[in-house]
């Protein structure tokens, strides 16, 4: 029999983008984070939704950073929050309209469900996914 494992859950996600303030308005103001620090030597934003962390790391030169291929580069290909079932369709809505946010796909179920889901990209082209588990 395998052991228990040894870790506990996520601490916190961290994410190198482009721009820094565009990330975490794009966090506090369409999905309602909370922003608990700042550290502009790094320079580094720290947001939470209350369970989840994320680090938002300032690329040192945007213009030349090499973009994530989610096919050819090892690493993150998406992080996925956890969304309640009513509340996935609105969120749709509300990041069709959001600045610097490229749909992948709306919501739709996810293998034979019941659980539904949707992709897309926060400003700066980082891979995010919102799943509802039902609903």
């Amino acid at each position: 029999m395998p052991d228990a494992p040894k870790t506990q859950g996520v601490h916190h996600i961290g994410l190198t983008v482009p721009d820094v303030k565009k990330a975490r308005d794009f966090f506090v103001d369409v999905l309602g984070f909370r922003q608990f620090a700042e550290r502009p030597r790094y320079p580094a934003i720290f947001v939470s939704d209350g369970i989840v962390m994320l680090t938002l790391w300032q690329a040192a030169d945007p213009a030349t950073a090499v973009r994530f291929d989610r096919r050819n580069v090892i690493g993150l290909h998406h992080f996925a929050l956890r969304v309640d079932g009513d509340a996935l369709d609105a969120l749709h809505e509300r990041l069709k309209g959001a600045e610097g946010v490229t749909i992948e796909f709306a919501p739709e179920t996810l293998g034979d469900g019941p659980a539904r889901h949707m992709m897309f990209a926060i400003p700066g082209g980082v891979r995010m996914e919102l799943i509802a588990a039902s609903g």
